[in-house]
C-alpha cells in the first residue's frame, strides 16, 4: 500500500451529506499547494421588477451570449424555470485598497429573469501558491468596496444596452456579495478528507488570517457543511463563501451557489419593499381615519384599498417568481448543496418574514374594505334620509 493510500485508509470518510458522526478531521502536516484554481467573486444587483431574456439574447447577439445550463450527473434533479443569460464582458483590472493586491479579473454577467443581475469576477490563482497564502486577498475580496463600485460601473452601460427588455427599472442600492474558492487540481492531489482536514480551510472560507487558530467549535461549524460525491471532490459552503475542490472543472456549483445567492438578493429586496408598502399604508390609514365630513360623499378608502390591492399583487407576483426559480425534485448531490446553502443563507427564514408582511398587507386591505363598505353603508343611509326629507316637504308644500 503506498504512502497515500495508507493516509486515505486512516482517515475517517466524508460521506455525500457532510462529515460522518459530525467530527472535524485532525489536522495533517503537509500544506495544499494549488495546481489549477481560481476564486470567483460575485456582486449581484436588483436592477429591474422583471427582465425579457429572449428579448436581451436577440440584442446582445454580437456578445454571443448563452443561457446557462447543469450539466452534471445528477442535474436533472434541479430543474431552473428560466435560466440566466450569460453575457461575456471582458477583462478589468482591480486594486485592493487594504492589502495593495492588484488583480486581473475576467468579468462576466448573468441576467435573471426576475430582475436581478450578478457580475462575476474571475481572479486566477497563481501556481504553486499555498492555499493559506491566498487568504488576506481573499478576504478583503469578499466584501470589497473596489468590486461593488465596479459592478455598478458595469451595469449601467449593460441595462442602457437592454433598456427595451427591462421591465419596472430602480436603483435599489444595496449589493449581495459571494466568493467561490474554485481549485481543480493541488499539489499531489490529496483526496477530500486530507483537503477537509487541512487547517488553513475553515480561515480561508471564514476570511480570518491563518496566524490565528480557530477554535475547535468554530472550525466545527464551517466544516460540518461540507460535502462530497466523489474521494477527490469536496464543497464547504458558508453564508458568504464556498470552498470548491472539483477535478472535473464542471462549474455547476458555483453557478448553483450564484443562482441561490441572487434568490436571497431579491428576497432583501422584497422584504425591504413590503416594509415601505406597510409604512405607507399605515400612513395613508390615519389620514384616512382622520377625515372630515365631506369625504363621506367622496370616499378616501376606495383609492387606497386599489393601490393596496395592486400592490399586494404585484410583490406576490414577484415573490412567487423568485421562490419558483429553481425547484428540487431529487435527492442527488447538487440538490443537496442547493439545499445546504438555502439553510446558510437563511432563505427560509427571509421567505417567513415576506410571507409574515404579505399577511400584514392583506390584513390592512381588510380593513379598508370595511371602512369602504362602511362608508358606501353611510352614504345609501344618508341618500335615504335625503329623500324622505324631500318627500315630507313636497307633502306639506301641496
Amino acid at each position: 500500500m503506498t504512502q497515500r493510500e495508507e493516509q486515505h485508509a486512516a482517515s475517517p470518510r466524508v460521506a455525500a451529506e457532510g462529515l460522518v458522526e459530525g467530527e472535524v478531521l485532525p489536522a495533517v502536516a503537509r500544506p495544499l499547494i494549488v495546481r489549477e484554481g481560481r476564486v470567483l467573486a460575485y456582486r449581484q444587483l436588483d436592477v429591474a421588477d422583471e427582465i425579457d431574456l429572449a428579448a436581451c439574447q436577440a440584442l446582445l447577439r454580437d456578445s454571443a451570449p448563452k443561457r446557462g445550463v447543469l450539466k452534471r450527473e445528477g442535474a436533472q434533479s434541479l430543474v431552473i424555470s428560466s435560466p440566466p443569460l450569460e453575457i461575456g464582458l471582458g477583462s478589468r483590472v482591480v486594486t485592493l485598497a487594504r492589502t495593495g493586491k492588484v488583480l486581473e479579473a475576467e468579468v462576466s454577467a448573468r441576467v435573471f429573469d426576475y430582475g436581478a443581475v450578478s457580475i462575476s469576477f474571475e481572479v486566477p490563482i497563481a501556481q504553486g501558491i499555498e492555499l493559506a497564502a491566498i487568504i488576506p486577498w481573499c478576504d478583503e475580496l469578499y466584501d470589497s468596496s473596489e468590486l461593488d463600485l465596479a459592478a455598478r460601473e458595469i451595469v449601467r452601460p449593460l441595462l442602457a444596452r437592454l433598456a427595451s427588455a427591462v421591465r419596472g427599472p430602480h436603483d435599489w442600492n444595496a449589493v449581495e456579495t459571494y466568493t467561490v474558492v474554485f481549485v481543480r487540481r493541488f499539489d499531489g492531489d490529496p483526496p477530500a478528507s486530507e483537503v477537509l482536514a487541512a487547517p488553513s480551510l475553515a480561515s480561508l472560507v471564514l476570511g480570518e488570517p491563518a496566524s490565528r487558530r480557530l477554535s475547535q467549535e468554530q472550525r466545527e461549524d464551517v466544516l460540518k457543511h461540507a460535502y462530497s460525491y466523489f474521494d477527490d471532490d469536496l464543497v464547504v459552503v458558508d453564508w458568504n463563501c464556498a470552498f470548491v475542490l472539483e477535478p472535473s472543472g464542471s462549474r455547476d456549483i458555483p453557478d448553483i451557489l450564484e443562482l441561490a445567492s441572487s434568490q436571497l438578493l431579491e428576497l432583501r429586496y422584497y422584504d425591504e419593499l413590503f416594509d415601505t408598502e406597510l409604512a405607507r399604508v399605515y400612513r395613508e390609514l390615519d389620514r384616512a381615519h382622520g377625515g372630515h365630513f365631506g369625504e363621506v360623499v367622496r370616499n378616501p378608502w376606495v383609492d387606497l384599498g386599489r393601490r393596496v390591492v395592486r400592490r399586494l399583487v404585484e410583490l406576490s407576483e414577484f415573490a412567487e417568481r423568485v421562490d419558483n426559480t429553481l425547484k428540487v425534485i431529487g435527492d442527488f448531490y447538487l440538490a443537496r448543496v442547493y439545499e445546504s446553502a438555502v439553510r446558510r443563507f437563511r432563505i427560509r427564514a427571509w421567505q417567513a418574514s415576506i410571507d409574515a408582511k404579505q399577511a400584514l398587507l392583506a390584513q390592512a386591505y381588510s380593513l379598508i374594505r370595511g371602512q369602504i363598505d362602511a362608508r358606501r353603508t353611510t352614504l345609501l343611509e344618508l341618500v335615504v334620509i335625503v329623500l324622505i326629507v324631500v318627500e315630507v316637504l313636497l307633502a306639506l308644500r301641496h
